[in-house]
């Protein structure tokens, strides 16, 4: 059978109320929710047709991450029902967060799980899921990585430069919908991506110095070091936990083991006078991954069996 797992990224993370809706959504189409998933209340019972993996929300981000899987079919299902109440609340006018967006559902990769799909097969699905999205909700959408066509930029921190608030000015040149931005939900990036692991590690500074350093040295890094390999690295202030995060894409996991990465953050954060508090991971990680992300708690549901 074909399996694809979505990991849709929504602009809201401080509304209990669109958050409930966004995971009753999900709920509605879920097999067997995961016991750890933050509970959703007055959601129905489930209906077979995706796992849900993943459903957190983060206040200072001001952003809800859900990863769900299933057959094309059963996720497009579950992406559009989410979308239908969750783009009825978000207002990017109103919208303020650390985390870099340019809409309400801001980006929408997709991964295919094993072999069960080809990448043309892949992206054929999500040319289609973003027609359809832009046609819906008079959006623009942009494809990226795998589904890009070379129209425009490919990756995700090109594609966003400037954030919301640099699209109202802006002519767009989208792969579908109108050239203007939509001025609620703005513009949405999707398509088929590899693997990559979002891991957040998070120092004892209210300040964001030490964090902006350290994510600063991981992007020069990048350019000689192997070690860092495809890491992107942002640093944020999380004023409603008075800490700072370190947050990063591991883009090419199989080139850089978690535990090696979040272990050098640990001694550079150190050596310029700070510690880490705790690490998260965000979203899924593949089980192969687990043996090196020790230093990362991982929830049996966010293991993905390829």
């Amino acid at each position: 059978m074909k399996r694809i797992l979505c990991v849709a990224n929504w602009s809201e993370g401080r509304n209990v109320a669109t958050y409930e809706l966004i995971g009753s959504a999900i709920h509605r189409h879920a097999d067997s929710p995961p016991t750890q998933v933050p509970p959703v209340s007055g959601r129905d019972e489930p209906i077979p047709g995706v796992t849900l993996h993943y459903l957190a929300a983060d206040f200072d981000h001001n952003r809800t991450v859900t990863a769900f899987s299933g057959s094309p079919e059963a996720v497009r299902g579950t992406l559009f029902e989410v979308c239908a109440t969750a783009l009825a609340e978000i207002d990017l006018r109103r919208h303020e967060g650390v985390h870099p967006r340019m809409g309400a559902l801001d980006v929408c990769p997709f991964v295919v799980l094993g072999d069960s799909m080809s990448e043309r097969s892949a992206v054929g699905f999500s040319c289609k899921v973003g027609r359809e999205l832009a046609q819906r909700y008079d959006l623009p959408v942009f494809l990226y990585e795998k589904s890009e066509t070379g129209k425009h930029a490919k990756d995700l921190p090109a594609l966003r430069k400037g954030g919301f608030e640099a699209l109202p000015d802006k002519r767009l040149d989208p792969d579908y919908g109108p050239n203007r931005t939509h001025p609620r939900l703005g513009a949405t990036v999707l398509g088929v991506r590899d693997w990559l692991l979002a891991i957040n590690v998070n120092l004892a500074d209210t300040d964001p110095a030490i964090a902006e350093q350290v994510a600063h040295k991981i992007r020069e890094l990048r350019k000689t070091d192997p070690r860092f390999t495809g890491v992107r690295a942002l640093g944020f202030s999380l004023p409603s936990r008075s800490r700072s995060q370190v947050s990063m894409n591991l883009t090419r996991p199989d080139e850089t083991p978690v535990d090696a990465i979040v272990e050098w953050v640990e001694r550079e954060a150190k050596s310029i006078g700070s510690r880490v508090t705790e690490t998260e991971l965000i979203g899924v990680i593949r089980r192969r991954d687990v043996a090196t992300a020790t230093r990362v708690p991982v929830q049996p549901a966010q293991i993905i069996e390829e």
